[in-house]
């Protein structure tokens, strides 16, 4: 018999009133089975006309004050959260049949986190992040290829290739995070914590 909670859910829901701490224990045990890229995530955004949008994208980093990633600042996901900071992240671990949705409101994040980050990029993606302007039409390959040459022959130094102001990263603090689990006959688990004044309530929902 699968032990439960104390709100009748698989045990794997935990007790916990932090749900950062419930996200830590079920990415942990998502690093062990997801055959590749556990951090990687569904990030939702809305442009100016409400047209939503979603990529993958993968999470650097995690903490009570949010969820991070890294990307181009000029990029289609960037001028839809300069324009509309809520947003929606997504995780999926389909070895472990989970789900957690978030949401929240997005914020740049510092100059120094954003400079730690970029150098424990490798050599390639340093310059990829000069010679790529992310989401703007390409005529051909070539050209991006040759832009890639010439950031290299700029940048020849692999230990030191500067961050482009361009590039840098968001924070999602979420205001909702929900933990989801297959269930037989789609009668799934659900729960859900909302932050209220700086602090988290938790309840079920339906399948």
């Amino acid at each position: 018999m699968n032990q439960k909670n104390s709100l009748g859910l698989d045990i794997c829901f935990k007790d916990l009133d932090d749900p950062i701490k419930l996200f830590e224990e079920w990415f942990n045990e998502a690093k062990k089975t997801e055959i590749n890229d556990p951090n990687a995530l569904a990030l939702a955004t809305v442009d100016k006309s409400s047209v939503p949008t979603v990529r993958m994208v993968l999470l650097k980093n995690f903490n009570n004050s949010g969820f991070v990633f890294f990307t181009n600042l000029n990029s289609m996901k960037s001028n839809d959260l300069k324009k509309n900071p809520n947003a929606s992240l997504c995780f999926h671990w389909k070895s472990l049949l989970r789900q957690i949705r978030i949401t929240g409101k997005i914020s740049k994040v510092s100059d120094e986190d954003a400079d730690t980050y970029y150098q424990t990029r490798s050599y390639g993606s340093r310059i990829g992040a000069w010679a790529s302007k992310q989401s703007s039409i390409l005529k051909n390959r070539e050209d991006l290829y040759k832009s890639i040459e010439d950031y290299k022959k700029k940048y020849p130094d692999k230990n030191n290739v500067p961050r482009p102001k361009n590039w840098s990263g968001w924070n999602l603090k979420p205001n909702s995070i929900e933990f989801w689990l297959d269930g037989q006959d789609r009668i799934h688990q659900r729960l859900k914590y909302i932050r209220k004044n700086n602090t988290w309530e938790k309840f079920l929902l339906n399948p």
